[in-house]
């Protein structure tokens, strides 16, 4: 159920290597099993944020129950990551965060609640 979207201005040379690492932190840090984890990239997009084509990064990040807690600690795991692997510094990344209710986080079927 925790779902990140991924969206930079750079290339992304090993997409799966980074979209490994993202789906492994949200797993650990929303404490979901990585088998309900969704991530989404989009790369190498005509992007600016303060006026500057510099690296950037926006990224969506939604999951039933979070905490606010754990908004700061995903904040700061994938700033990190992003930093290491993509050279993004972290003023220039955004990250909106959302809490979806249960029953309104459809799967297999039906929905969480």
């Amino acid at each position: 159920m925790p779902y990140i979207k991924l969206n930079t201005n750079v290339e992304i040379s090993d997409k799966p290597s980074v979209l490994r690492q993202l789906s492994q932190i949200a797993a650990t840090e929303t404490g979901k099993p990585e088998s309900y984890v969704m991530i989404e990239s989009t790369h190498n997009v005509s992007m600016l944020f303060a006026g500057k084509d510099a690296p950037l990064a926006f990224l969506e990040c939604k999951s039933i129950g979070l905490t606010e807690k754990q908004a700061k600690s995903l904040s700061s795991a994938i700033s990190k990551l992003l930093n290491t692997e993509l050279k993004i510094s972290t003023d220039r990344i955004y990250i909106e965060f959302s809490k979806a209710p249960a029953a309104f986080w459809g799967y297999n079927g039906s929905t969480f609640g």
